[in-house]
């Protein structure tokens, strides 16, 4: 982990790989920031690593041990070609675009490039989120360990051999976040309907998402275990669940919004 790493882009996915690696015992040093953002530049003098504005101005005796790209995928076209130079077998190439499949960064960084391409989710944040990874033929068993790492200082990762799988992936946690968070709106205004001041509902559905996350990380018991355990026959609980649990309730509704963000995935990727 104390090998030189250009990290493309510093927004806010960018800015929390950025924290965790800091915080994991990255050297400062060896960190090399390329966004133009005045922002970026801000962070990067307060956290004491190094920044340029574009890649023409990383000092050419630089050579990274992986090139990390946080930038949305809209511009991948003009940013990711100015790295081919750096394609040789001792660096890695780790994306984070959304949408930009493999083929993609090889087509444009070269046939021999070592390429990971990955989905983290916004709670990387906070150190809580999940990245799954994907890697090409290229990359050797040390690069993939170093880019799992990196990975690592933000959340939990998982491997799959099957790049198509990042789709499905994309809909569930990349948006996952998304989905929780409106349920935390929706939740506070069905309380707010039902009669509680505003203040009070959105304190309650917030610290009840976060708590029921909390306790089914923790538990042992599956989720539906925990449902049920919550469930009391002929109940409040259990009424509401007659709605939530019909036909047309929230089962379909998730689905037919993960096969959406599916579907959406696959075109961006082409």
């Amino acid at each position: 982990m104390n090998d030189t790493i250009l990290l493309v882009g510093c927004g806010k996915m960018g800015g929390a790989l950025l924290h965790g690696w800091l915080e994991r015992g990255v050297d400062g040093a060896g960190i090399y920031v390329v966004d133009p953002a005045d922002e970026s530049r801000q962070l990067t003098s307060e956290l004491g690593v190094s920044y340029v504005e574009a890649a023409q101005e990383v000092p050419s005796g630089i050579l990274p041990r992986v090139v990390v790209f946080a930038v949305k995928p809209q511009i991948t076209d003009d940013v990711v070609p100015d790295y081919a130079r750096y394609s040789t077998s001792e660096c890695v190439f780790l994306s984070i675009a959304a949408g930009r499949p493999i083929t993609y960064f090889a087509e444009r960084l070269g046939d021999g490039a070592a390429i990971v391409r990955t989905m983290p989710n916004t709670p990387a944040a906070i150190g809580r989120g999940i990245s799954v990874a994907c890697a090409n033929q290229q990359v050797s068993a040390e690069s993939r360990e170093l880019c799992g790492d990196l990975l690592n200082a933000v959340g939990k990762v998982a491997w799959v051999d099957d790049e198509g799988l990042l789709d499905a992936v994309t809909a569930t946690s990349g948006s996952g976040p998304a989905y929780v968070f409106l349920l935390i709106e929706c939740l506070a205004e069905a309380g707010i309907a039902a009669g509680l001041p505003e203040d009070l509902a959105r304190q309650l559905a917030l610290e009840t998402v976060a708590g029921a996350g909390e306790l089914a990380r923790r538990s042992e018991d599956s989720p539906s275990v925990l449902r049920q355990n919550v469930t009391s026959p002929g109940g409040t609980t259990a009424a509401a669940l007659e709605v939530l649990m019909a036909d047309d309730g929230m089962g379909q509704l998730i689905t037919r919004a993960v096969t959406a963000a599916t579907r959406r995935s696959e075109e961006l990727a082409g």
